[in-house]
């Protein structure tokens, strides 16, 4: 058994060649070999062959495999050149690293939202068609995320993968007990002389004392109310804004502001207002409308030093560096395979939905 456990991981290895083969053979007919073929097949059979010993999970892929016990150990190889935050895999510091330079690819057509992350729009845009793809077959409730649906579950199996030794308080996500764990190590050493509370900093007991001392710093500047946290007043003024929403005539659809309405309401007019003088194509919104005329111009803010390709913003040259290293950023978390482009992986990961689909 172990014998044939190192020979599958020895062919997963192998995978790795795959994104060169859909490389050359972009645009043709993608010839998959009989090893790529084998190792699909196990999706289907449901043969798991990589068992992680602290916590029983199982998975078809070596990479996979390997990428989950990082949850474990704490490893975080990938490691921010501005801030030092860690992280798992090389994927995750490529959505980071734009939180820096204030870049979001990802803009809503339908409210004009922009998000870091192709995971976060993906889960916005389920607000709007109000899907709700996770469904728990024992009771029937629908879910958002993922994350959500596994919380509930626990609910019915009173059973999860992450338990705390001295509480037995369960967790669905390893790094949410490892914050856990601290709460029971953590010395709260100073206490509140009024009310007998702990906290583990005189910075944390100062704050605290506003209570007492009826201080309220943070002031609504929309209707004057003031608050001990600022936390309280951000949630405040929350509520200011559900009040100057915007309605869509249309659809009924409601956005935060004015000029999200009206780019909202060219998808029902079909207006356009961004015009190629080149060759005719016309946007609803300026920033395809500038993307698309670097194709003619060949200039652009953004320039690469070794070829002279200019990009739209920072994140897309930044991107297109990497080819010329050969650095493969986009990950998949389900079987570990890397990929050179974002529309890369998000045809792979259509691979992954249709097995499950087919299960």
């Amino acid at each position: 058994m172990l014998e044939n456990i190192r020979n599958l991981a020895s062919v997963a290895e192998k995978q790795d060649h795959d994104i060169e083969d859909l490389e050359k053979n972009h645009g043709k007919k993608l010839r998959i070999s009989p090893t790529a073929l084998k190792l699909h097949e196990r999706s289907h059979t449901g043969k798991k062959f990589y068992e992680c010993l602290q916590c029983g999970k199982v998975f078809p892929y070596n990479k996979s495999f390997l990428l989950h016990k990082r949850t474990h150990t704490g490893e975080k190889p990938y490691e921010c050149k501005e801030c030092g935050k860690a992280f798992i895999n090389s994927s995750s510091l490529e959505t980071h690293e734009r939180s820096h330079i204030g870049e979001k690819p990802y803009e809503c057509l339908l409210c004009g939202k922009v998000f870091l992350s192709q995971n976060c729009f993906q889960q916005h845009k389920r607000t709007h068609t109000r899907e709700k793809p996770y469904e728990c077959k024992e009771c029937g409730k629908t879910f958002l995320q993922k994350i959500t649906f596994q919380t509930h579950m626990v609910t019915h199996t009173g059973d999860s993968p992450f338990k705390c030794q001295k509480c037995e308080k369960a967790f669905i996500i390893f790094s949410d007990l490892r914050k856990h764990e601290r709460s029971h190590t953590r010395k709260k050493s100073c206490q509140c002389k009024q009310c007998g509370k702990a906290f583990k900093s005189p910075k944390s007991i100062q704050i605290h004392g506003r209570i007492h001392r009826g201080v309220k710093p943070y002031e609504c500047n929309q209707c004057g109310k003031a608050f001990n946290y600022l936390t309280s007043l951000k949630e405040h003024k929350g509520h200011h804004i559900r009040e100057m929403t915007y309605v869509c005539k249309t659809c009924s659809k409601v956005l935060i502001s004015a000029s999200s309405l009206q780019k909202h309401e060219r998808i029902h007019t079909g207006e356009k207002p961004y015009e190629c003088k080149e060759c005719g194509k016309s946007y609803i919104f300026n920033y395809y409308f500038q993307k698309h005329m670097i194709t003619h111009t060949g200039d652009g803010p953004y320039k690469c030093k070794e070829c002279e390709k200019a990009f739209i913003n920072a994140s897309s040259l930044k991107i297109h560096q990497k080819s010329h290293i050969g650095e493969k950023p986009y990950q998949c978390h389900q079987c570990g395979k890397s990929y050179r482009y974002q529309s890369y992986i998000n045809k792979h990961l259509r691979t992954h939905t249709l097995e499950t689909s087919s299960e």
